[in-house]
């Protein structure tokens, strides 16, 4: 520190370090990316730490950049980390490095605020240029992650339309959409090129198939049964 409390250059080189925190129980895979973490000259390794206790009472501080983390720890598990790290700062990226790659472990560990996601095997090389990546906003994530990943979202289904959505007629779900936006009768008249009456007979049908007695308990029901979508 200069004189009068101007920064020199090294405390501002330092300051614009990525501050990271490594989660690691294994001792030996502790020490390798323990080696590999301060290698990196764009990151600053505040601390490797062996247990979730341990990690919190850093990540509590509020000024870890990126946090490295296994996920089966000893005395919790690492998505509480990433949790604690995102609600403490969002601005923050968490990458998980674990031999667990199962469907279910990922999708909660990306649910939780990963944005990274390795496994074990990876080597120094990869494990810095997904750091690089992950900081320049991009999500590093090894193959056979982002396989699991696919596979989860080609699975998902899509959600059936609603028995009492089905009753309605094409031009009903029309009027429907109509009611919702707030048009007048002569409005959706004028827009769906029929009648002023016929406008009347078509809601009376919607009310009657949603069983509702009124326009707002009609768009909200609508709403519920994905008849439509607001």
């Amino acid at each position: 520190m200069k004189a009068g409390g101007e920064a020199d250059d090294g405390d501002s080189a330092r300051q614009a370090l990525c501050r990271m925190l490594l989660i690691e129980d294994d001792e030996p895979l502790r020490d390798r990316f323990t080696r590999i973490l301060t290698s990196w000259r764009g990151g600053d390794l505040v601390a490797a730490c062996a247990t979730l206790g341990a990690a919190l009472g850093y990540l509590q501080r509020g000024d870890i950049d990126l946090l490295v983390t296994d996920l089966r720890l000893p005395d919790g598990h690492g998505t509480q980390a990433i949790r604690v790290l995102r609600a403490l700062n969002p601005a923050a990226d968490a990458m998980v490095i674990s031999v667990l790659a199962d469907e279910s472990t990922v999708i909660d560990a990306i649910e939780a605020g990963a944005a990274g996601y390795l496994v074990k095997d990876a080597d120094s090389f990869e494990l810095i240029e997904a750091i690089e990546e992950l900081r320049a906003g991009r999500s590093p994530i090894c193959p056979s992650i982002a396989r699991i990943i696919v596979r989860r979202l080609n699975a998902v289904p899509s959600t059936p339309p609603s028995p009492l959505a089905q009753l309605l007629t094409p031009r009903e779900t029309e009027v429907l959409w109509g009611i919702a936006k707030g048009y007048t009768y002569a409005e959706l008249a004028e827009r769906l090129g029929i009648s002023r009456q016929t406008v009347p007979v078509h809601i009376k049908n919607i009310y009657r198939k949603l069983e509702v007695r009124n326009r707002s308990e009609a768009v909200f029901e609508a709403s519920r049964l994905g008849v439509i979508c607001l």
